[in-house]
């Protein structure tokens, strides 16, 4: 009951084990679902279910039901504007990263689109190129046609010129990463991305900034560097322009310091008065078309020998199917990518749909993606995810739908078909001052580093590792070594988890670390063990030791004292050197008799002490005849805390039951407490329980095991005049403990009666 007016509250309940709960209560027994059951309801289909996976196949249908014309088709329009024009300046600065003609970065800010319009469940990311990807894919094609030397020998490549060779890589790479996607969501492994942590991401991320800034430093400088990929390809690239830097092309660099200056100012304006700008600024493209007009009048081309876009074809080039050695070729690659793609698009749609309370679908997302990397590249486009900077415009400038979207894929075609000439005196540098500028954000997560070594040392750990490795390796063996960093540290804290001893906070029914608290119950002969962790085959051993430390004492080498000490003592009785007097056993001979160390049957050691030849049962803590030397064991009872043991597997359950029995044979009651019903179900199916380990030893709280303890095992002492209340207000089972508490007030020891 509560007790009005105090914030306090007092339960009155019998005392539970798991079997007197059982019985007490019954069950009620489920019948759980075969995998035959699954497998013909999955393969069921009747209307509802087919009108269901209508739904969730075409998500834009669900939506597309409820949207409201009047009010957020202007506010669409305007963000597809926005974004479109955002996606143009984009699509032709990461085709740079990519190592491709410009041009094919408007395919894929086209083509993705329009496929994710109908299959994507997020409605307001802006689907497109995404830096990160695009570096990945320019390492693979840099790779298989090289700036300088032969291309790798593919059939197909015949005839074709180097751009023309480089097209068909990216496409045929992200024609791949397609297929990987599209797989991945139809066998709905979605919670894939769950294994990318936020810390990883955030590594692998700022290593990739750190790369786009690096391979955008050339065209900064206008510098020939040719495109390096590999282990150490940044410090190879690096070494390249430092050695050219005197050719630096003065115009290349002033204007691209002038557009980042610019950029980045007017940037954190819209920042700081995002709330007070009906719309952000677009600087980037603003400063674009002023870079377009200053370079055609001034004709950088010619005059400064500034490298500019140069020629864009008008319209759509025809399709184009895959390479299947290019597939052989760049599997190792796809994959990585395919895995970045979707968890860097998946974050920032997670996001946008909690701020907008509407479900995104993980495994959808795959299939979305999938589709529109597939069908992209077929039409030449190169690995399409989402960029954060782009879909902030969408979303900040009022974008309501993936209506917004289609519109900005209406932009980039008009681009393509009709007005693509004016962006040709375009200077290269300037799309790379927008490339570095936008970089700002991912750079920036550097600053987590020191919060994380404060709180979290192996996810720093993680994190240093990640970026680290993606720097100097690449980003896929990057990516591989941050997951196997990560997949580490998770063996790590379950295999060596913060295993404690508890004790009773005095006057409550609450246990807690007894090395935190100031004023603590402990019972004489009682310890509590709480492991935080599952135990399975990796940490059994370190759960066994943490145990022994734990109680003070090995049980097996207590055990195999006792054995080898009933063996001398059974000799000496047979030699009739020990006697059997009103006073126990009395040694007859003199001098000293020294400890069989016979050693045979070692097995026999491990048993359960057998007392049933002996004249008289010996009390192992007394002192014992014949110079025979046992360990003591001032421990009565422990009891296991296992409320945070969420499975165990087989290996765990032999080694728990050895440990519970060497416990048991040396007299050390063992109780369970808090245990999973799963756990418990899987005790009984295994055979887990004998004559020595029952089911009688599991109770529902800590608080019943103890109060069972203190029942069993009361606390007496011969100066306690009045029972001391320390565990609970009420009587055990309607008698008063007649004992005296152990209270600790930190470094001492007293005894309290009242």
């Amino acid at each position: 009951r509560i007790r009005q007016g105090w914030r306090q509250y007092v339960v009155t309940r019998p005392l539970y084990s798991e079997d007197a709960f059982a019985d007490e209560h019954e069950k009620i027994h489920r019948h759980h679902k075969t995998v035959r059951h699954h497998v013909k309801q999955y393969f069921t289909c009747d209307l509802k279910r087919a009108k269901n996976a209508a739904l969730s196949l075409l998500p834009f249908i669900g939506w597309m039901r409820i949207y409201q014309l009047k009010e957020w088709l202007l506010s669409d329009i305007v963000s597809g504007v926005s974004t479109g024009l955002v996606a143009v300046l984009q699509g032709l600065a990461y085709s740079l990263l990519a190592s491709l003609p410009p041009w094919y970065g408007l395919f894929t800010a086209f083509f993705p689109v329009i496929i994710y319009f109908f299959l994507g469940t997020s409605r307001h990311i802006s689907v497109g190129a995404f830096p990160v990807l695009s570096l990945m894919v320019g390492a693979v094609v840099t790779r298989l046609v090289p700036d300088e030397g032969p291309p790798v020998n593919i059939t197909g490549f015949e005839g074709l010129t180097s751009d023309e060779q480089r097209v068909m890589v990216a496409a045929s790479v992200t024609f791949l990463m397609g297929i990987m996607q599209l797989a991945m969501g139809l066998l709905q492994v979605g919670f894939i991305v769950m294994y990318l942590s936020d810390t990883l991401v955030s590594g692998f991320t700022t290593a990739a900034a750190v790369h786009i800034l690096v391979s955008q430093l050339k065209f900064v400088l206008g510098l020939v560097v040719p495109g390096l990929s590999g282990p150490l390809s940044i410090v190879y690239t690096l070494e390249k322009i430092f050695v050219q830097i005197e050719k630096t092309n003065v115009c290349d660099l002033v204007t691209s310091i002038l557009i980042m200056v610019v950029v980045f100012i007017v940037k954190e304006i819209n920042d700081r008065y995002k709330a007070k700008l009906p719309v952000p600024i677009p600087i980037e493209v603003i400063m674009t078309v002023i870079a377009c007009g200053v370079s055609y009048a001034f004709n950088f081309q010619e005059i400064y020998k500034v490298d500019v876009v140069g020629r864009i074809p008008v319209g759509y080039e025809s399709p184009m199917a895959p390479n299947m050695q290019i597939f052989g070729q760049t599997a190792v690659e796809a994959f990585p990518m395919a895995i970045v793609g979707f968890a860097v698009a998946f974050s920032v749609a997670k996001v946008y749909s909690v701020k907008h309370d509407y479900i995104i679908d993980g495994n959808q997302e795959l299939i979305a993606f999938g589709a529109s990397n597939i069908i992209g590249a077929a039409f030449k486009s190169f690995a399409a995810s989402t960029a954060l900077s782009r879909s902030a415009v969408q979303e900040s400038t009022g974008g309501k739908t993936q209506i917004a979207g289609l519109l900005s894929a209406l932009i980039v075609m008009v681009v393509t078909l009709a007005i693509g000439f004016l962006l040709e005196p375009l200077p290269k540098s300037v799309l790379g001052a927008v490339v570095i500028v936008n970089l700002k954000g991912m750079l920036m997560q550097i600053r987590e580093v020191p919060y994380l070594w404060r709180r979290d040392r192996p996810d720093c750990l993680v994190w240093l590792g990640t970026c680290l490795a993606s720097i100097l390796l690449g980003l896929d063996l990057g990516l591989a070594v941050g997951l196997g960093m990560e997949l580490l540290t998770v063996v790590f804290r379950a295999q060596f988890p913060r295993c404690s001893v508890l004790a009773n906070i005095t006057g409550t029914d609450i246990y807690k670390d007894r090395k935190d608290y100031m004023t603590i119950y402990e019972p004489e002969g009682v310890k509590i063990f709480r492991i935080p962790s599952p135990i399975f085959f990796a940490n059994i051993d370190f759960f066994r030791g943490k145990l022994v430390e734990a109680v003070g004492f090995n049980p097996l080498r207590v055990l195999r004292k006792r054995n080898k000490a009933l063996r001398t003592i059974r000799k000496l009785l047979k030699k009739g050197e020990l006697q059997m007097t009103s006073k126990g056993l009395l040694l007859t001979s003199f001098g000293p008799i020294e400890e069989s160390e016979d050693e045979s049957n070692m097995e026999d050691l491990d048993q359960p002490t057998d007392f049933k030849d002996l004249p008289v049962q010996v009390n192992w803590n007394s002192e014992l005849p014949a110079n025979i030397q046992v360990p003591r064991v001032d421990v009565h009872s422990l009891i296991l805390d296992f409320s945070a043991v969420s499975f165990l597997d087989i290996s765990a359950l032999k080694g728990l039951k050895a440990a519970l029995k060497e416990l048991i044979r040396v007299e050390v009651e063992v109780y369970i407490v808090a245990c999973d019903a799963y756990i418990l179900e899987k005790l009984h199916s295994c055979k887990f329980f004998d004559d020595e380990v029952k089911s009688s030893m599991f109770f529902l709280t800590l608080h019943d095991a103890m109060l069972h303890i203190l029942e069993k095992h009361p606390v007496n002492s011969e100066n306690t005049k009045v029972c001391e209340k320390v565990i609970t207000t009420a009587t055990i089972h309607g008698n008063q403990c007649n004992g005296v508490s152990s209270l600790r007030s930190r470094d001492k020891f007293v005894h309290v009666s009242n």
